[in-house]
């Protein structure tokens, strides 16, 4: 409208309305009763569970949480038949929680407008079902916008899969956010920068090839490198042919 401008957020019959001008702000408030029946709460502070706060002196918005929700921690994974060992975990994590009840997301006027994600994926971190577990966070400027921690829904034979697998989510992600800022007139002018400390990772999104995996049980160079369980050295140390010599029989001199 002219050079102001207005986003409006709408979740089933939840909106979020902010404007450039505050003309053009009631101007659509106004046309909003007109057409249908709704009712302004006034100035944003509780939306979907978390809390808004605007802070006048420094124009820093806060946004707090106040939903307790499922995650993939190893504590939330026994949440439906929970033991004595994950009580003390459980503890220990309402024990954070009430010492940073006063801490929340702060977001500020970016000085800058280009994305940059952080991603990190550990190797077969489940016991039980052997899966990955990848997680990334996407700041545009200094804004964080978008996080993630989640179980990988596939097996990862070796480390490099596991964060290969995790790169490419969180490459979706910033598409997505790239499209959405897009929409909301906010250009970026700069590729946005993937930071992920395998090296195995990073060369196979420079340069797609075929991998050939070599399980762990067949590398016999890992004998030269670190400690290995007895079974897997006495095992390797045949492979290279070092091996006790036959007993002599009978006769032999």
């Amino acid at each position: 409208h002219g050079t102001a401008t207005a986003y409006l957020l709408l979740y089933v019959d939840d909106i979020v309305l902010t404007a450039s001008s505050e003309v053009l702000l009631q101007k659509i408030i106004i046309s909003l009763h007109q057409e249908f029946v709704m009712t302004d709460l006034g100035p944003l502070n509780y939306f979907l569970d978390s809390i808004s706060e605007s802070c006048r002196f420094s124009a820093v918005p806060h946004f707090y949480s106040t939903r307790y929700f499922k995650c993939n921690s190893n504590v939330c994974l026994h949440m439906h038949d929970p033991r004595e060992p994950h009580f003390s975990s459980l503890k220990r994590i309402l024990r954070y929680v009430r010492g940073t009840l006063d801490y929340g997301l702060q977001l500020f006027s970016p000085s800058t407008t280009y994305l940059v994600a952080y991603f990190d994926a550990d190797w077969v971190g489940c016991p039980t079902t052997r899966r990955s577990t990848s997680g990334y966070f996407v700041f545009l400027g200094n804004n964080l916008l978008s996080w993630s921690s989640k179980r990988q829904p596939t097996l990862s034979r070796s480390s490099a899969k596991a964060e290969y697998c995790g790169v490419a989510n969180v490459v979706v992600e910033t598409c997505w956010l790239r499209n959405l800022l897009r929409e909301l007139h906010t250009l970026l002018f700069f590729a946005t920068l993937v930071y992920c400390d395998n090296v195995s990772a990073v060369y196979l999104s420079c340069n797609p090839v075929r991998v050939l995996h070599v399980p762990s049980r067949y590398q016999f160079a890992d004998i030269s490198t670190k400690c290995l369980p007895s079974t897997l050295f006495e095992g390797f140390r045949s492979s290279l042919s070092v091996r006790c010599p036959p007993a002599p029989t009978a006769g032999e001199c």
